[in-house]
């Protein structure tokens, strides 16, 4: 029986070995290399066959010098494993990568081109074929005796590991490496062209100015090249003169030096302007703040075509808005990492809350932009008890500054290896003390460590910084608080520990993001996560999993041990840290009001206790909370404010505006659009916010602002939906007297009432009626971008509410039409909607006998309702649906409900009926070919319900 394995979403080598090894009785391994990457990923599955007593014999080998000396330290220290090395010379090359696996009645055989590394197993385009072979039969035998036979002959010619031989090959190693070192260098004439990334941001820079813009905002992870897209833009703009600005100097050299690697800039002199470098006659100044904060006036309000401000959360304050207010160029571009950081706010209102770019640490992980991490959940030594959620900071940092934990740490610490010859290592701790106590012993026990906290002088930091990162001094770790969150990088870490519970995935994944930061040779990032018995550490599977809220997923995704979520990544949680956040995960509700606002408390620690009067803060954080959950607080509460209201209870800012009813109904109303499905009816609102009124082809005008192309149709629909003429009667805001816009029919104009005009004069109740809107904007800005989706406005894999439907296909008079009904048609745009649940609740779900499933990634059976009949019109539509011109749409969710929320469906694209396949009728049962092919991921969650139908 053969088969193919390929690196992909749906299965990898890594996967397949972790598979075979389940069984076995011996295995036997033969590959050219062996990296500390790829040993790591197999170490538990390793330390297994120890423990079952099941032998294993490894051959490797020392050509072209790719075996790292540390992998085989690591092989060899395991008892069950014979480990031998083959070695070669000029004449003779070693290359095979066969794992051969045996068990009671067959052997299995993978042979290819895999070794084991990281790359190898998991990502790399690799064949591998997988060959099994049942002992006693004719069927392979041939093959496996000759692989057998073939492996120990190179065997009896290859040699046992040494002290000597490893202390040999260590050296012949390392002094190779640095040979190879010097012959590999930067070439002047490779021509750097935008990543994917860059490209987009490109490309919406240019539709911005396009639509008349002149500001606009990066948002992406450190490490992403925001700086060479800020290059490559200026080599589109062509500006006479730029100016970059940056608040720290040794952004500065960084930034100058990306801006001379490009081609298109050998023309351009750039200078620096800062301590005595004042070079301000150059075309592209790079130039410090606080230098310029002192001689901006040495040149005139126009003298900039293009100015660029890096670590844009700083561009808030009164030095940056000095000499940002002085000048007037042609366009000013902000990046940032982290524009969570700004003190008040409005960074986003700076750059007219145009966002060009915005890519979170998820995305540049899946696009390869950053280093692979290696994540171990461990469970925490045993007798340290942190279960009281009472426990103070210090209570905590006392529980866990303990000799043993100390021991336990540095065990696992060697355990697991880095990747490099020199650890570098950041280690994250509850609070000072904490952080002293652990560099402490760290030193004593001979690994030179110190401390670094946010009081320390720059110049400390610095130099710290530059100790840890040169391979010649002894410093190897540095444990800190949480100064690291705020993008200090160092990027040739390789080790992260998490040595106090996580209690924010916000807070998890800045620190995850401090080792990163691509870097010379450095292959992955190792991080070690001590889990106690935390009541919250259920929220380090949020964070894992790109903070998914989703209940009945995230256990999934905690059991497949984030397989769907880790890429290029490796995530391990062991056992009993496995069992207890599947627990935690399980007894949490994620809607109840205690949970929502501890949400909310955690996420105001995040922030330094201020508290988010604005829902456009909530954009600007990796990981924060989806404040639209909010909202499910209690029934009453229908914006963001009255929501606040109840957890601020003693905000008197908040009173005020609560105690306004006209403020209150105004909001609920724009809020009831939210989150934003098509950008219409927000576009239109953005300009009525300044304007009295709006035509349709001014509406046609301000909709291409935010997207590609826009159509008279769905235009005419989005006026007569702010019209109100589509909203349900239960409504409590509906009625004439408190409309924010009516519409002028004949001359299809939309107008803006009284009711909202008085409220947009009042500067105090202005600036929350612009942040729904703004959020509304930039939240469907991060989420479709600027394609066109056709009508109905429907994007792939998107989440939708059955309501959504009535907005979308620009058909349905009320929203209400849409409540509980399965199959949902537009007549004007012969067009189905299916709606299915593929979890059934017995004794609750009329629908428990449709036998709606999955039969793979392209094909899907459905059953139409009870009474639909074979000669009916939709049954003959059902059945041939594209004979007779009818399109269907499918929607898909798992579960009605979890935890007493409503879920949304899955959108899941176009099918079309296998004609033949029906049988039966009332109901008819159908095969459904899928337009797309479902992606396994998405097939996967669906997976485990469909088995059971």
């Amino acid at each position: 029986m053969y088969s193919l394995i390929e690196n992909s979403t749906k299965e990898s080598l890594h996967k397949e070995l972790l598979k075979s090894f389940e069984g076995c009785t011996k295995f036997y391994f033969n590959v050219a290399f062996i990296t500390i990457s790829g040993i790591q990923l197999l170490l538990e599955v390793l330390e297994k066959t120890e423990k079952d007593g099941i032998a294993g014999q490894i051959l490797t080998g020392t050509y072209l010098n790719f075996t790292e000396p540390r992998a085989i330290e690591r092989v060899n220290q395991f008892s069950n494993i014979d480990l031998r090395i083959f070695e070669t010379d000029k004449q003779q090359g070693f290359h095979p990568k066969a794992y051969i696996f045996e068990y009671p009645d067959s052997y299995k055989v993978v042979i290819g081109s895999s070794n084991i590394t990281h790359s190898a197993l998991l990502s790399n385009i690799e064949w591998n074929v997988r060959v099994v072979s049942k002992k006693g039969t004719e069927e392979n035998t041939l093959f496996i005796e000759k692989i057998l036979a073939s492996f120990n002959e190179l065997w009896s010619n290859s040699i046992v590991v040494t002290d000597h031989f490893l202390e040999s090959y260590t050296e012949n190693y390392i002094y190779v490496k640095k040979k190879e070192n010097i012959v590999f260098s930067y070439s002047a004439n490779k021509k750097i062209n935008p990543n994917n990334m860059q490209q987009t941001g490109l490309d919406n820079l240019a539709d911005l100015r396009d639509a008349g813009e002149t500001k606009a905002l990066i948002i992406a992870a450190t490490g992403t090249g925001k700086t060479y897209l800020s290059a490559f833009d200026v080599e589109n703009f062509k500006p006479k003169k730029m100016l970059f600005l940056v608040h720290q100097s040794s952004i500065l050299v960084n930034a100058k030096a990306t801006f001379d690697r490009v081609d298109a800039f050998k023309h351009k002199t750039t200078g620096r302007f800062f301590g005595d470098y004042k070079e301000i006659n150059a075309d592209y100044i790079f130039s410090t703040i606080s230098m310029m904060e002192k001689h901006y006036m040495k040149f005139s309000e126009d003298h900039f075509d293009y100015i660029i401000v890096d670590e844009a959360h700083h561009a808030t304050s009164p030095t940056f808005q000095k000499v940002l207010n002085y000048f007037s160029p042609q366009f000013l571009l902000g990046m940032t990492a982290t524009p969570e950081r700004c003190d008040d706010d409005n960074i986003f209102e700076i750059f007219d809350d145009n966002i060009a770019c915005s890519i979170r640490l998820n995305e540049a992980m899946e696009k390869g932009m950053l280093t692979p991490f290696h994540y171990f959940g461990i469970t925490d030594v045993e007798g340290i008890d942190i279960s009281d959620q009472k426990l103070t900071v210090d209570q905590l940092a006392q529980k866990l500054a303990v000799n043993k934990r100390v021991n336990f740490i540095l065990e696992k610490l060697s355990y697991y290896g880095y990747d490099g010859e020199y650890l570098k290592a950041l280690g994250f701790c509850v609070n000072k003390e904490h952080a002293r106590y652990m560099a402490e012993e760290f030193n004593k026990r001979g690994i030179p460590s110190v401390t670094l906290f946010g009081e320390d002088d720059v110049h400390t930091r610095e130099k710290r910084i530059k100790e840890l990162e040169d391979d010649d001094h002894p410093l190897q770790v540095i444990f800190t608080v949480d100064i690291f969150n705020e993008g200090v990088d160092i990027p040739s870490i390789n080790m992260i520990l998490m040595l106090r519970p996580t209690s924010s995935p916000i807070v998890f994944t800045q620190q995850l993001g401090r080792g990163l930061r691509k870097y010379k040779d450095k292959e992955f990032l190792t991080v070690l996560d001590f889990i106690g018995n935390h009541q919250k550490s259920f929220l380090i599977a949020i964070a894992l999993s790109g903070g998914n809220y989703n209940k009945e997923s995230l256990k999934e995704a905690v059991l497949n041990d984030f397989q769907d979520y880790a890429g290029e990544n490796y995530i391990y949680l062991d056992e009993i840290a496995k069992e207890q956040i599947l627990n935690q995960i399980s007894n949490e509700n994620f809607s109840s009001k205690k949970y929502l606002k501890e949400l909310y408390r955690e996420y105001k620690r995040t922030r330094n206790g201020k508290i988010p009067y604005k829902l456009i803060s909530y954009l600007g954080e990796e990981l924060a909370p989806d404040p639209m959950n909010f909202l499910e607080y209690d029934s009453k509460v229908k914006n963001y404010l009255q929501f606040l209201q109840k957890v601020e209870t003693e905000d008197s800012f908040l009173e005020q505006a609560i105690n306004d009813e006209i403020l209150m109904i105004i909001l609920s109303q724009l809020t009831s659009y939210l989150p934003l499905k098509r950008v219409y009816e927000f576009a239109v609102i953005n300009y009525l916010m300044k304007s009295e009124f709006i035509s349709l082809e001014q509406g046609i005008h301000e909709v291409k602002k935010f997207v590609n192309y826009a159509d008279v149709p769905t235009l005419k629909h989005s006026f007569r939906n702010l019209n109100q003429e589509f909203q349900d009667d239960d409504k409590k805001y509906i009625g004439i007297n408190t409309r924010l816009f009516i519409l002028d029919e004949e001359n299809m104009v939309l107008k803006r009432t009284d009711f909202f005009s008085n409220k947009l004069e009042d500067d105090a109740t202005l600036s929350y009626i612009e942040d729904v809107v703004k959020y509304g904007l930039m939240r469907y800005q991060e989420a479709f971008g600027r394609d066109y989706y056709n009508v109905p406005h429907l994007k792939l894999y998107a989440e939708y509410a059955m309501t959504d439907l009535a907005t979308l296909s620009n058909s349905f008079k009320k929203k209400s039409s849409f409540r509980g009904a399965g199959v949902l048609r537009s007549k004007e745009l012969n067009t189905y909607y299916f709606f299915v649940d593929l979890h059934k609740e017995p004794g609750i779900d009329e629908r428990i006998n449709y036998k709606d499933k999955f039969i793979n990634q392209k094909q899907f059976q459905w059953e139409s309702p009870n009474n639909t009949s074979l000669d009916s019109e939709r049954g003959k539509d059902f059945i041939d649906n594209v004979a007779r011109g009818q399109k269907i749409h499918l929607f898909v969710r798992k579960f009605k409900k979890v935890d007493g929320l409503t879920m949304k469906y899955l959108y899941l694209g176009e099918i079309s009926s296998i004609v033949g396949t029906h049988v039966g009728e009332k109901p008819i049962q159908i095969q459904y070919e899928l337009q797309n092919e479902l992606p396994y991921q998405i097939y996967d969650s669906f997976e485990p319900d469909l088995n059971n139908q």
